[in-house]
């Protein structure tokens, strides 16, 4: 999953990060300034931005408010010191998803984060299941048939993306766009690596045929 945080606070947007990346291996861009993460939000699509209000350049709201006009439905999450009622009602008028009031538990953030991410695509339920294959996105394992397949972590994002839109036609630069770093090889065959070994782990015998190739579109699974 790609995450924008726009947080002038380094020291804490850079901590985020490292959590997003280390232990829920998110892809992270990160925006210190309200003009420039403004402009980021419209460039490029993510799965959730975390927002600041307080911001240098641009408030918070006012982002937010730039982002829903142009039709953005991107799940937005707000940081913010401030936690009257007031404004949590401000935020969530502008179109805000959520509203956490700093500090908070880094635990909470992150479960916060990833419900976001599933009811974006239309997931409450945190496992995802097609046909015989069950993925729990909380604890990140994979059954098929009962029988857990242990996967690496890209292996394991790549399927979860794929499941999150299942019935849907996933294009590899949409693969590449949402979850890897920018500074991949845009026509690398990474996307084609990771999908062939997710194959053989997941249906060796080639029962099933959850994740199905379409030519020139890229990729549908489905049970």
């Amino acid at each position: 999953m790609r995450v924008l945080i726009i947080e002038d606070e380094k020291r804490l947007a850079k901590n985020i990060a490292q959590v997003l990346i280390e232990h829920e291996g998110y892809a992270v861009d990160l925006s210190f300034d309200g003009i420039d993460g403004l402009h980021m939000a419209k460039s490029n699509s993510y799965d959730l931005i975390i927002l600041d209000l307080r911001l240098p350049g641009m408030h918070g709201l006012d982002i937010l408010k730039a982002i829903r006009t142009q039709k953005n439905t991107t799940p937005v999450l707000i940081l913010t010191a401030c936690g009257t009622p007031s404004d949590v009602i401000k935020g969530l008028d502008c179109g805000s998803d959520d509203y956490l009031t700093k500090p908070f538990d880094m635990g909470e953030f992150v479960a916060r984060c990833k419900a976001l991410i599933r009811r974006s695509y239309g997931k409450a339920n945190p496992r995802i299941t097609i046909g015989p294959l069950v993925i729990d996105t909380v604890a990140r394992k994979v059954t098929l048939n009962g029988n857990h397949i242990i996967l690496s972590p890209m292996e394991y994002h790549t399927l979860e993306y794929l499941a999150l839109r299942a019935g849907q036609v996933v294009s590899k630069e949409e693969l590449l766009e949402h979850l890897y770093d920018f500074n991949w090889e845009r026509f690398s065959n990474v996307i084609e690596v990771y999908i062939s070994m997710l194959r053989k782990k997941i249906d060796p015998q080639k029962k099933y045929n959850i994740i199905k190739t379409l030519r020139g579109q890229g990729y549908l699974v489905e049970g």
